[in-house]
């Protein structure tokens, strides 16, 4: 059972990386209503970077759920960059959310309301 909890408490960083490279550009785009600034970027790109280096599964759901509530506030907007970023972001945190159906603990229970708000399995 401990072997079992410490997987758990440090496998959510195995489904990081392609949230972790997309979201940031994504993020920023939703956040300033259109094509996002290189600082905007790298504000995002840091603060990712805290959650994974120095925060745990909690505060890293808590950020994507950040994002879910920021994807839902743009749902009509109709800038091309932020409709991109929506449309991107849906995707990646989708598949993020559905990755941790495979992964020991109870992420996967946590974001079963969000993967059905983004579209995939509950």
């Amino acid at each position: 059972m401990l072997l079992y909890t410490a997987m758990a408490q440090v496998s959510w960083l195995s489904v990081t990386p392609e949230p972790e490279r997309e979201l940031p550009a994504a993020l920023a785009a939703m956040r300033l209503g259109g094509v996002p600034t290189e600082a905007a970027i790298e504000h995002e790109r840091a603060q990712i970077e805290r959650i994974v280096l120095h925060g745990g599964q909690s505060d890293w759901l808590a950020h994507l759920s950040d994002a879910v509530r920021l994807i839902e506030a743009t749902e009509h907007d109709t800038d091309p960059a932020v409709v991109r970023a929506r449309e991107l972001a849906i995707e990646v945190i989708a598949n993020h959310h559905n990755l941790l159906l495979g992964l020991p603990g109870s992420a996967a229970e946590r974001t079963a309301g969000e993967r059905k708000r983004l579209g995939g399995s509950a």
